[in-house]
């Protein structure tokens, strides 16, 4: 089962990827591993498509970690404030100007790997575009084991988090 923000879509054969555990079970697998495969894949999408990689946030991490466990911990799927989220990691401390953008999924089986989430992602436009924008800078990556939907406990969500600061 796979859901991305209302929309479920099967995924493709994956395409051949260098990076490491990248269709790792979340529910066995260290959490950091799988943040690390999903950058991974994620920077690997932005060099086959010509844009430079992203840099990972600290901060952004922060807000996105803390939504994924929200939505499993109090079984929604939404975006909700995610600016305020963002804000109140940090992030947005001291910067004259910023742009950020969020992308959320979650799936179990092989719809929960890091190469099911990011190949759901590239498959829906917008969740393309925040991944291919060359106006982010920085990435925060929040998975958490477990799903939103109640009673479905065997699944992984995620939440990237992307941000320029000015």
């Amino acid at each position: 089962m796979v859901a991305l923000a209302a929309l479920a879509i099967a995924p493709q054969s994956a395409a051949a990827s260098s990076c490491a555990n990248a269709n790792a079970d979340p529910g066995s697998t260290s959490l950091s591993v799988i943040r690390k495969a999903t950058f991974c894949l994620l920077n690997e999408q932005r060099g086959a498509h010509g844009v430079r990689s992203l840099r990972e946030s600290g901060r952004l991490d922060l807000a996105s970690s803390r939504h994924s466990k929200d939505m499993v911990r109090n079984h929604y799927f939404a975006h909700g404030d995610f600016v305020g989220r963002i804000r109140a990691a940090g992030y947005l401390s001291g910067a004259g100007s910023w742009f950020v953008g969020e992308n959320i999924a979650w799936g179990s089986g092989s719809y929960g790997t890091p190469a099911g989430i990011v190949r759901i992602w590239m498959d829906s436009p917008p969740h393309r575009h925040n991944i291919l924008s060359s106006g982010f800078r920085q990435i925060g990556i929040g998975i958490a084991r477990g799903t939103p939907r109640a009673g479905l406990s065997d699944g992984a969500t995620y939440t990237t988090d992307f941000g320029t600061r000015g």
